[in-house]
């Protein structure tokens, strides 16, 4: 019996956002709105938004003793993710610097402070977590080792879902264990590098060729493309208006990973997971603006 839907290991940051005409140049100082500050890291992201549509959910992550460990404690139990995985000390809370345009594209730079301390040694302390969980993701805000030793931690018959973002060259014994692998195209071209072929397709075949189990590419506005042993299939992209795009990403890796993990096929979790992105993309911030099933059910 499995006591999680889900186990997210991964970051948890503090997001400070700011809203700006443009992006300034190298060099350039521009204008922007008040600040904003939201709980935010792509692991707690995806905590938040797998159990905001009802999994049960998990996390394992290391935040500050500080304002910023309490306001995202404090988010993820309003959610019903189980805390009991949250260890805390070793830095300041990570924080992540976000502006956002007009069209609801952002840039974002990452200060990880405590994330960078969650060790392989705080993964194997944590096997009852690993045995509860049916499918365990992870992301690369955390150290390379840590996720390495999360892939040595899958119980059996356990997925193992990653996002590899921000991207970075990975082992074999990683990318062996992906069920998917999932990236955008920005993260496929690192992956890649000079192996890049024109069409998203090419770039998921390539991507297979080095190894993971399944590969999701998502398209942004022309929505995924999903790809394993059996072929590729287009994912069609869900129309909205997009307010911002932050932690979109997150809400579709999470919704992908709980779908798989109710054993729905890749392209059928896939296009579910798009439906979550778009709803995510509609309103400001990141958690914040992840839906319920039935605002998915309604989009």
């Amino acid at each position: 019996m499995h006591g999680y839907d889900l186990l997210v290991v991964g970051s948890a940051n503090a997001d400070l956002v700011i809203g700006v005409d443009r992006r300034p140049a190298a060099g350039e100082t521009v204008l922007g709105s008040d600040l904003a500050v939201h709980p935010g890291g792509k692991g707690a992201n995806q905590a938040v938004a797998a159990a905001r549509l009802g999994a049960r959910t998990a996390l394992l992550a290391r935040v500050g003793d500080d304002a910023h460990g309490r306001l995202l404690g404090d988010s993820l139990r309003a959610a019903d993710v189980d805390t009991a995985g949250i260890l805390t000390g070793g830095a300041p809370t990570g924080v992540a610097l976000i502006t956002v345009d007009p069209s609801g594209d952002n840039s974002i730079v990452v200060s990880p402070g405590a994330n960078s301390r969650l060790t392989p040694a705080d993964v194997r302390a944590a096997g009852d977590l690993f045995r509860s969980a049916r499918v365990v993701s992870a992301q690369l805000e955390i150290p390379l080792e840590t996720v390495v030793e999360v892939v040595r931690n899958l119980a059996p018959g356990h997925r193992f879902v990653l996002n590899p973002s921000p991207p970075r060259p990975l082992p074999a014994e990683v990318l062996a264990a992906c069920d998917p692998l999932i990236v955008n195209e920005h993260e496929a071209r690192v992956l890649l590098g000079d192996l890049v072929g024109p069409e998203p397709e090419d770039r998921a075949r390539e991507l297979l060729a080095l190894g993971p189990r399944s590969v999701v590419v998502t398209l942004g506005a022309r929505g995924a493309l999903v790809a394993d042993a059996d072929g590729t299939a287009r994912i069609p992209a869900v129309r909205v208006a997009a307010v911002d795009t932050t932690g979109a990403g997150d809400a579709f890796t999470a919704a992908l990973a709980w779908r798989l993990g109710l054993a729905e096929p890749l392209a059928v979790a896939a296009a579910y997971a798009a439906r979550v992105g778009a709803a995510a993309v509609t309103k400001e911030g990141a958690q914040v603006s992840f839906p319920t099933a039935e605002e998915v059910d309604a989009l």
